[in-house]
């Protein structure tokens, strides 16, 4: 290889991974310490080719304040395919055979995905069912119910393994399809309560996660889990979720990523639903049965069942501030924001919105995660 072959480059995109060792080496990139799904892809952007990235890690982070920075070693990611091999993992990247087509639209899609199962259901469309850990037996069986006739009409069911709706909703889907996304490793079962559930996952569907084998779940990785469960789908149903859960994070996810949000209403002295009902409030779509969600979605060519429609029920009204108007906001402070502070008063008055509209869209983002406040009323990217 000539000189030229190791130049980097920043006007190239990433190139398609062409070799095995290409492969190792993007692995080991992203396994780096500090390097995230946004640094990655800029290194590999800048420089071509893992390997030159790699080469420019170090001195990329002296120039970042950095001191005795040393690159992933090739042992661990040895370790890590090694362990794959053992558990009978596979691994799918970005830009090659098999990566989900909905998943390469999200901005922070993940390079690799570890699957174990059946990866041909990647490539069939996909609905995301999500709710309670501690659901009704109602919330239970409307989920049951919504994943079985979903299935029935041609959709690959995506949940989280979790306890509640996900796995009332996996079960249900089993004969059909069903993708399970985990937060730690795809050969970690959490909860050890779904050992049996997974199991069967990993015999007639498919289990997959992005982060690296072996590794135990804690409470950061669940977020990052959720904007794949619904950068998968067309569109995540949630069928019961308290007003401050995850499965609320994972609709804001899909609505960040332009994918059509609906719920089923609830009690409304039933904490379990004041998520859902918050929702439909900000104006997710109601529904009832899987017959609502197939109306309310592109019907599957062939499989979707032909729906009895008499005549069309009027649109609700607009909210004054319905869940795009706020995902819009979302990604309006994001695309402002850097790792360099910035005052919160001028980026209010740059996005030219009222300091009431903007304040619990920055809580919202904080408490996420995405953004970080600094000392002097300064922001900046999380």
């Amino acid at each position: 290889m000539t000189d030229k072959d190791h130049n980097p480059s920043s006007t190239h995109p990433p190139l398609p991974p062409t070799s095995e060792d290409e492969q190792f080496s993007r692995l080991r990139l992203l396994r780096s310490r500090r390097v995230g799904v946004t640094t990655y892809k800029r290194l590999l952007t800048e420089h071509g080719t893992a390997q030159n990235a790699l080469a420019a890690l170090p001195e990329v982070a002296r120039a970042a304040g950095v001191q005795g920075y040393e690159i992933c070693p090739e042992a661990v990611v040895q370790a890590e395919l090694n362990a794959a091999r053992a558990a009978g993992a596979r691994l799918i990247m970005a830009g090659g055979p098999g990566y989900p087509d909905l998943l390469v639209d999200v901005e922070d899609a993940p390079p690799f995905l570890w699957v174990i199962g059946d990866p041909s259901l990647l490539s069939r469309p996909m609905i995301s069912l999500v709710g309670a850990r501690n659901a009704s037996s109602l919330g239970l069986r409307m989920a049951k119910a919504l994943a079985r006739d979903l299935g029935a009409a041609g959709y690959v069911v995506v949940s989280g393994l979790a306890r509640g709706v996900d796995a009332a909703a996996h079960g249900a889907a089993l004969e059909t399809g069903t993708v399970a996304v985990q937060a730690g490793g795809v050969d970690v079962i959490y909860p050890t309560e779904n050992t049996e559930l997974a199991q069967d996952i990993a015999a007639r569907g498919l289990r997959l996660s992005e982060q690296p084998m072996g590794l135990k779940p804690v409470a950061r990785h669940f977020p990052s889990r959720n904007r794949i469960i619904s950068g998968l789908s067309a569109a995540t149903v949630v069928v019961e979720a308290a007003a401050k859960s995850g499965s609320l994070i994972t609709a804001r996810d899909a609505l960040d990523q332009g994918r059509d949000v609906l719920a089923v209403p609830g009690s409304p002295i039933d904490a379990r639903a004041a998520g859902c009902n918050q929702l439909i409030r900000d104006g997710a779509t109601l529904i009832r049965s899987a017959e609502d969600v197939l109306e309310a979605l592109t019907p599957l060519h062939g499989s979707a069942p032909e729906l009895p429609l008499t005549l069309p029920r009027p649109a609700p009204p607009a909210p004054r501030h319905g869940l795009r108007d706020v995902a819009s906001l979302h990604r309006k402070i994001l695309s402002r924001l850097s790792p360099a502070p910035m005052a919160e008063d001028q980026l209010i008055r740059d996005l030219a919105v009222a300091p009431a509209d903007a304040a619990p869209v920055l809580l919202d983002l904080e408490m996420e995660g995405k953004i970080a406040r600094r000392s002097g009323g300064l922001l900046s990217r999380g």
